[in-house]
């Protein structure tokens, strides 16, 4: 089963890299930006058929490794 995780910054943690790339994409000529924060997207494949169990292993490895839980939040979706 493949799971993916998108993590991104809380929305009151300041995102300096977001900022980077919002006023380089203004820079760039692009005016209708409102807001624009990044992130990281992670693909995990595991050798299990069960989704919950699959669920539980990935939000464990979210939990224990991927995700600093002060700063960061993040989601589970099945791909």
């Amino acid at each position: 089963m493949k799971l993916a995780v998108i993590i991104t910054l809380k929305k009151d943690v300041l995102d300096p890299q977001g900022k980077v790339i919002e006023q380089t994409l203004q820079n760039m000529g692009i005016n209708s930006l409102k807001n624009l924060r990044q992130g990281k997207y992670i693909e995990i494949e595991l050798d299990e058929l069960d989704e919950k169990k699959a669920h539980n292993t990935v939000e464990n490895i979210c939990k224990k490794l991927l995700v600093n839980l002060i700063i960061e939040e993040y989601k589970i979706t099945k791909i």
